[in-house]
């Protein structure tokens, strides 16, 4: 039986469960930073080994997809995926953190309708964007916010990001209200500013809401406050599934065995039935989804190379 205590956050908690870990999606709320939100979860899980796959700005609110104990090596796979926001874009003035808690920098008059709606298909498609001072992207080994609040002049180097989707919801009182579908790495502060920028005025994030990562929505998620643990774990199949291009298939003994010393995937790892059905590769199949007779997840494999290989090996 598994031992549990009270916390100081007032909750029965628990050690994680024997196996491997869990997908949480949580709704994050503004005025609380992410890692506020990801140490709630760490003393209601009772583990240290919590990890965010993409922050939100303190001031923003939205999706936070956390992973928890072995299943924290999915990072990459999740921090890959598309976003989607909904923006309230405030003109007339900019802020040096392009949010509203930060100081006036510059001011102008707002746009008309008509002129954002002459510039905003500039933003659509691949584009090159400076992301804001004050991130987390590392500049000389340092936080890119560390450098600015410091005083030092930072100079951001300009990336390549995509907008796959941003219609204008509304606009009224000089707020813009926009529906932005994008890649990873875009930030929406910055986007403000260059809509703002194009429209000769100026522009910054009054608010901000993650409704989306990749095929997950918000509404799936729960309130920080409301999490009680694994119970509201999301399950990896379903994941996995909703991500598409996948198959779960269970292994066998030899299988668990081999990939515990690392070897190579062999179709001989399967179960029987498996190894009957599979087809290593077609045009349906990304992943391969292996999991122990017990229903666990052990492996993750990408068809790369011509063949099979470990994504997230979680036997080792």
């Amino acid at each position: 039986m598994i031992k549990q205590k009270k916390n100081d956050t007032g909750i029965i908690s628990s050690p994680l469960p024997v196996g491997g870990g869990g997908i949480i999606f949580l709704h994050k709320k503004p005025g609380v930073t992410s890692f506020q939100a990801l140490g709630r979860i760490k003393k209601v899980l009772n583990t240290g080994k919590v990890g965010h796959t993409g922050t939100l700005d303190k001031f923003a609110e939205g999706l936070l997809i956390l992973l928890t104990g072995k299943l924290t090596r999915m990072n990459a796979l999740i921090t890959d995926l598309d976003k989607e926001y909904e923006a309230l874009i405030r003109f007339g003035r900019e802020t040096d953190t392009l949010d509203p808690e930060g100081e006036t920098v510059a001011e102008a008059d707002p746009p008309s309708l008509e002129a954002i709606e002459s510039v905003i298909h500039q933003f659509k498609g691949e584009i090159s964007q400076t992301p804001p001072r004050y991130s987390a992207i590392h500049i000389d080994g340092r936080r890119a916010h560390e450098l600015a609040r410091s005083g030092k002049e930072v100079e951001m180097p300009s990336r390549e990001i995509t907008i796959h989707d941003i219609e204008i919801l509304g606009y009224e009182n000089n707020d813009l209200k926009l529906r932005v579908h994008c890649s990873k790495g875009t930030y929406i502060r910055s986007l403000a500013r260059d809509i703002g920028t194009a429209c000769n005025s100026r522009a910054y994030v009054q608010e901000l809401v993650r409704t989306a990562v990749g095929p997950f929505s918000l509404d799936t998620a729960v309130d920080v406050e409301n999490f009680r643990g694994p119970a509201d774990f999301y399950s990896w199949e379903e994941f996995f599934l909703k991500l598409g291009n996948s198959r779960i298939l269970t292994l066998n003994e030899l299988g668990l065995k081999r990939m515990k010393d690392g070897i190579p995937f062999r179709k001989e790892f399967l179960s029987v039935p498996a190894q009957d059905s599979i087809v290593l590769k077609n045009d349906e199949t990304e992943y391969l989804l292996l999991k122990d007779s017990e229903g666990i997840l052990k492996a993750v494999l990408e068809y790369r190379d011509g063949r099979y290989q470990y994504k997230i090996n979680l036997c080792s």
